[in-house]
């Protein structure tokens, strides 16, 4: 009796043993490291394979019209000029939330909006860098950051405001994430009307790809809307 009890503990952990190493084995195949170059040097990141390319944006709260709930925003660009929502409005942007003095991922991240950047240079449509560092990131820090990216000023614009709560609010409230040092890691794709329409994941180059493709959908999308106008 004490024979077959041993015997069948024996197959139990290595049925266990074999289904974890499976489990490790099918992870390894569908995880692959890429290289993202950047100014200060590269960055390995893991890529997930399962993981969606492309995030819905969550549907908007519904609220009542008297509710304290930021809807817009008014922001300092580098250049010391306002920027809202409003003026945003009729064409399509590119938002994303970093830092001056982060040390490695937001260059990484800004290394890659440059790049999207550069393939749509002189189309109808802006990306915005947002800053979550309402102390440190004057427009000045700004400009002298932006320099190193060689960013367009017409067409990447860099935003601060002095009021850090403020920034907290126009991330949670109008784009649904965390904007403190903390920040997302994803590219927000907001359309003519100034909606979310997905998200997507700078560190993943089929990610950048979709956001890559919606926009240029998008951009195509909204000439045909003001040609026929």
């Amino acid at each position: 009796m004490r024979t077959a009890v041993h015997i069948f503990l024996i197959v139990v952990i290595g049925l266990v043993i074999g289904l974890a190493l499976r489990q490790m084995r099918n992870q390894s195949q569908r995880q692959h490291t890429v290289t993202i170059k950047g100014p200060d040097g590269d960055i390995e990141v893991v890529i997930d394979e399962e993981q969606p390319t492309r995030v819905e944006a969550p549907p908007k709260p519904d609220l009542p019209e008297d509710a304290n709930w930021v809807r817009e925003f008014t922001l300092t660009e580098r250049s010391g000029r306002e920027v809202t929502s409003e003026s945003l409005k009729g064409q399509p942007y590119v938002v994303s939330f970093f830092f001056t003095q982060c040390p490695s991922i937001c260059i990484q991240q800004n290394q890659a909006l440059k790049e999207l950047a550069d393939k749509f240079a002189g189309q109808d449509v802006k990306f915005l860098s947002i800053s979550v560092d309402a102390e440190n990131d004057t427009p000045e820090a700004l400009r002298e950051y932006a320099a190193r990216f060689g960013a367009d000023p017409d067409q990447w614009l860099f935003l601060t405001t002095d009021d850090p709560i403020y920034i907290q609010r126009v991330g949670a409230e109008m784009f649904q994430v965390s904007a403190n040092l903390q920040h997302t890691e994803r590219f927000i794709l907001m359309n003519p009307e100034g909606d979310m329409e997905a998200l997507y994941r700078w560190s993943d180059p089929r990610s950048l790809k979709r956001l890559e493709k919606d926009l240029q959908e998008m951009i195509a999308a909204n000439k045909t809307a003001k040609d026929a106008a």
